[in-house]
């Protein structure tokens, strides 16, 4: 493998690395909403 090549072999993975993480933030976030706008229903409800 040529230098050129493992340059852009760490970049697409230093990206792929970047989106994963954006992806488990975002999933975290709307999971944490979910239980917020369970929680207010119930209040609303019970």
């Amino acid at each position: 493998m040529t230098t050129a090549e493992t340059y852009v072999t760490a970049a697409y993975c230093v990206v792929f690395g970047i989106v994963l993480l954006y992806v488990v933030i975002i999933a975290l976030k709307v999971q944490r909403m979910e239980r917020d706008m369970d929680k207010l229903e119930q209040e609303r409800n019970g």
